[in-house]
């Protein structure tokens, strides 16, 4: 979990993705060397702060947004949400602005529910905030804030070690509206002819997902997937032996929702852990789950 701890301390809300990708990149050079594969890296101003990996010959891709939920510093010590944070009075947020670093407190007011904070001084508006990262381990569980989606670029990473052939995409602004799997899509649909995509990020626990009941596979959220593809998802899961509970809801979202209002023929699937305690700063997810969402991956990836 060595991986995970670093990736949760790293500040990355959505629009502000940089230092994440400049550790992705870094972390990737130094340890590509070690992985079964070696992919071809595209990065830069055609990807703005998005990553591809390619190795060998794809057929399939996984997305894992990289951005995470945060909060705004507005005018007078108010904030605006980044996406659908959980907002408690209480809670510590962290940040750097021109006068240097943040630690303060955030505040609710209790008529208007107005978000706001409580710090020494005035912070540059513009600041983006995120929650003070306290990452907890136990031999059953990991929590912490920003597991959705540092898991999901954690199990993307871990299925490079020993991927041969397939597409490793990192976007951006998923939690706050999307914008970069569009572009990513369409360069990859042009440029390689991939069009399966696994979905790489974290759900929730629900009456009917229960954590350590093994990964979940998405039969619907707001969108729905071709059955079809889904289908082969479930066989090959149920032939691999690989502890999987199947989701249905009526809402919510992820970086599918652009491949399926795009204008490629992009088949698309999520797949993730069930987390509790939703976009706060103790997300929690149980180990089990981990290791069979890495495990259905990598069985995917060779299969599909």
């Amino acid at each position: 979990m060595k991986l995970l701890h670093s990736l949760c301390h790293v500040a990355a809300p959505a629009g502000n993705e940089a230092p994440l990708t400049e550790y992705l990149l870094n972390y990737i050079r130094q340890n590509q060397a070690t992985w079964l594969s070696q992919p071809r890296v595209l990065s830069g101003s055609q990807f703005q702060d998005c990553i591809i990996l390619v190795f060998g010959q794809p057929r399939t891709a996984v997305f894992a947004h990289i951005d995470s939920i945060g909060f705004t510093v507005r005018y007078g010590r108010q904030l605006v949400r980044i996406g659908g944070p959980r907002a408690e009075a209480g809670y510590r947020l962290v940040g750097e602005d021109s006068q240097g670093a943040i630690d303060c407190t955030l505040t609710v007011d209790e008529e208007t529910g107005e978000l706001g904070y409580e710090f020494t001084r005035d912070i540059d508006r513009g600041t983006e905030l995120t929650f003070r990262c306290d990452f907890r381990e136990t031999e059953t569980t990991v929590q912490s804030c920003y597991l959705d989606n540092r898991l999901g670029v954690w199990n993307a990473l871990r299925v490079a070690e020993t991927l041969e052939n397939g597409i490793i995409a990192f976007s951006c602004w998923e939690e706050h509206g999307g914008g970069s799997v569009a572009y990513l899509a369409k360069y990859i649909y042009e440029q390689y002819g991939v069009r399966q995509a696994l979905i790489s990020d974290i759900t929730w626990v629900t009456e009917g997902v229960h954590a350590g009941a093994g990964v979940a596979i998405s039969l619907r959220d707001s969108l729905i997937p071709r059955r079809a593809y889904v289908d082969r998802i479930r066989r090959l899961a149920r032939e691999a032996g690989i502890a999987h509970q199947l989701e249905v809801e009526g809402s919510g979202g992820s970086d599918a929702k652009e491949l399926q209002h795009g204008a490629q023929p992009w088949d698309w699937c999520f797949i993730g852990a069930p987390e509790d305690h939703v976009h706060s700063p103790n997300e929690l997810v149980d180990k089990r789950d981990i290791a069979s969402m890495l495990a259905l991956y990598q069985v995917l990836l060779r299969e599909l």
